[in-house]
């Protein structure tokens, strides 16, 4: 399993909706963040997966809303890639505020896709090597 925390995540004016409570719809934003940044943190990029020609459309996406996050709070998404990646990649997610409370409860999960053909494929090998020893017992 592999855990990364991407912290200090402001929550801005316009993540919010007329009563200052994060509106649903920024949760896919922040879940992104969170996994875009985890795969940063393992030297890998969306930018090179794309020039390397796979894409990675989200397959099925779960939230689950436990406190409101507001205005100005400061957000840490701590990401987990639960199991190895094939030819889908899952991400949880947890979202806690500045106290350490948590927020929300997520899933995402992503498919590999040849851009060329719009076909699923295998997990991209340089993903595959820098995941491995997490998963190896």
């Amino acid at each position: 399993m592999i855990t990364h925390d991407v912290t200090n995540i402001r929550v801005r004016y316009y993540d919010t909706d007329q009563m200052g409570i994060v509106y649903y719809g920024n949760y896919a934003r922040f879940y992104e963040i969170g996994r875009v940044e985890a795969l940063r943190h393992l030297g890998l990029t969306y930018k090179k997966m794309e020039e390397d020609g796979i894409s990675m459309p989200v397959y099925d996406l779960n939230s689950r809303f436990i406190r409101p996050a507001r205005y100005d709070d400061l957000l840490t998404i701590r990401v987990t890639i639960p199991q190895m990646p094939k030819t889908r990649l899952m991400f949880n997610y947890e979202i806690f505020n500045q106290e350490g409370q948590l927020l929300n409860t997520g899933q995402t999960t992503l498919v590999f896709v040849r851009t060329d053909t719009g076909r699923p494929c295998a997990a991209p090998p340089d993903l595959v090597e820098a995941t491995k020893s997490f998963f190896e017992q």
